[in-house]
């Protein structure tokens, strides 16, 4: 009876063990491994054919810890940038995204036949989205341009081929976003009273007596 009383103890500090300290620790690396706002990206139902050759880029701390987490999406789509915009601009709104419009969205002023730039908001969070001419546009503008030296690997796709839009997606932390807040107030620089000379008596600044 004290050996099933025993092996039963064990068996349950084994359990106990498990799941205070074994689970929490493999969701929390599961958790690293995968930038949730990515996790987010994936989920936004946009059609196939406006997330192509999708690539992630991130950097800083999730915790903000000395430079808040950035993080950037970009992606090829099938069809013109308007019609990808408008994807994307539904998609984002009904996963709770609203839009945000504030002063340096865009930084430089974007052309209306070169692409769309909107930017939204939500929780702590704000979204950049930069719909564009795809990459191949850009390419065959460089290759018409006599001051940009390609190199002779190069191969400039024929321009009846070049369709579709790129498109970044550009998160940042909200309390890291500068864009829409009030510039931090200087304070005045302490200037004190300046001291009126005073007297002394000091001899050594009392002047030297002429030799008679």
């Amino acid at each position: 009876m004290r050996t099933q009383r025993r092996l039963r103890v064990v068996t349950l500090l084994s359990l106990a063990v498990v799941v205070l300290m074994v689970m929490p620790a493999f969701f929390g690396l599961r958790s690293l491994g995968k930038d949730p706002v990515f996790g987010s990206l994936d989920s936004l139902g946009v059609p196939s054919w406006a997330e192509q050759d999708v690539r992630d880029n991130g950097s800083g701390s999730l915790w903000c810890f000395l430079d808040c987490r950035f993080r950037e999406r970009i992606a090829q789509s099938s069809k013109p940038f308007k019609e990808t915009a408008a994807a994307y601009t539904t998609a984002l709104e009904k996963a709770g995204w609203t839009p945000w419009r504030v002063s340096e969205c865009p930084e430089t002023a974007i052309a209306a036949d070169q692409g769309t730039y909107t930017c939204f908001k939500r929780d702590e969070f704000t979204l950049d989205l930069w719909v564009r001419l795809p990459e191949c546009a850009v390419d065959q503008v460089a290759a018409q341009d006599p001051t940009v030296v390609l190199p002779s690997s190069a191969v400039t796709p024929e321009p009846k081929k070049c369709v579709g839009s790129t498109i970044s997606i550009k998160v940042t932390n909200a309390i890291a976003d500068t864009r829409g807040k009030p510039e931090p107030k200087q304070d005045k620089p302490l200037v004190g009273e300046t001291p009126e000379p005073g007297l002394s008596n000091d001899p050594l600044l009392e002047p030297t007596p002429a030799a008679s």
